[in-house]
């Protein structure tokens, strides 16, 4: 498969992420966000484990535990409080930092090299978002800041460190499923005492909250991390992080096309930019001094 057709394929776990918000309002109990996020993932990485029949080795014990903390049971947390105490828009913008934050520490765990125009396309994506969701109306809650923050610092961590240790590991032969599924399962069972504890029982669900938590367990957690894991093991976590930009468009655009939401012209410049930011963040190397190259000739003809 080429390195195109994993970045495409790669793309759809976040713009299938975006349709978790509409699927979560719609469809789910309200006020159960640990238990649904249990729910979410321990059912599914069962699931994907014994299809996969593989457990982990005993060198990738602690690195599973902390990546399905990082990934799944510390993001998944403080995104809940994040969005219950920021407006959906504020959430997502502070949410917006990690692709910039992947490309530091891909540099400081990877020796990853920070090109000026993945600074650009990082600030630009996150301007983006800005445009697309904040209102005037937004406030700004202290702790729903540091949570939003939080949440991107352990989901950027997350990522470089699943491509760091899938690298380091090649001789395990650790296929995308199998990595995903204890992931998932690992993140399940870290998340599953605090949802026991911190939050009362669920209701009886109803038929719609079952399709909702089946398609946000098969689809929105397995399908998605089967996704992205599988473009981290090939591709470069700078140029997978920016992706992540798709999700808050694709809930936008949802909300417009389902639920009948407006959009303003703002939002519609804000999209156009996280899509150039997107572009610009698969731009190579070579590609980016040729563009530069090109430019000085033309204006030495001129």
């Amino acid at each position: 498969m080429s390195n195109r057709l994993i970045l495409i394929t790669t793309a759809l776990a976040p713009i299938i992420w975006g349709s978790s918000y509409l699927v979560t309002t719609e469809y789910l109990p309200q006020g159960y966000p640990l238990t649904l996020a249990v729910l979410r993932a321990l059912p599914v990485g069962l699931l994907l484990l014994i299809l996969c029949r593989q457990l982990p080795s005993v060198n990738w014990w602690f690195k599973i535990a902390v990546l399905g903390a990082l990934n799944f049971s510390i993001f998944w947390w403080l995104l809940f409080v994040s969005a219950y105490r920021l407006p959906g828009g504020v959430a997502a913008t502070v949410g917006a930092i990690q692709p910039l934050l992947v490309l530091f520490l891909a540099r400081g765990f990877l020796g990853s090299p920070i090109h000026a125009y993945s600074i650009v396309a990082a600030i630009s994506g996150i301007f983006g978002v800005a445009l697309l969701l904040l209102t005037a109306e937004s406030a700004l809650d202290p702790i729903g800041l540091l949570a939003g923050v939080g949440g991107a610092v352990s989901m950027a961590f997350g990522t470089v460190l699943s491509k760091k240790w899938l690298s380091e590991n090649k001789q395990d032969s650790v296929s995308p499923l199998t990595f995903t599924a204890w992931q998932l399962v690992a993140g399940g069972i870290l998340l599953l005492p605090a949802a026991v504890i911190l939050e009362p029982a669920l209701p009886n669900l109803s038929s719609e909250n079952i399709v909702g938590l089946i398609y946000l367990g098969l689809v929105g957690a397995g399908l998605t991390y089967l996704l992205w894991f599988r473009g981290l093991a090939k591709l470069s976590p700078n140029a997978i992080a920016p992706l992540g930009f798709l999700s808050p468009a694709t809930a936008v655009f949802l909300g417009w096309f389902v639920l009948g939401q407006n959009l303003s012209v703002l939002q519609f410049v804000g999209a156009t930019i996280i899509f150039f930011s997107i572009w610009l963040s698969q731009r190579k190397p070579q590609q980016t001094q040729q563009t530069h190259l090109n430019i000085n000739q033309t204006l030495k003809l001129n």
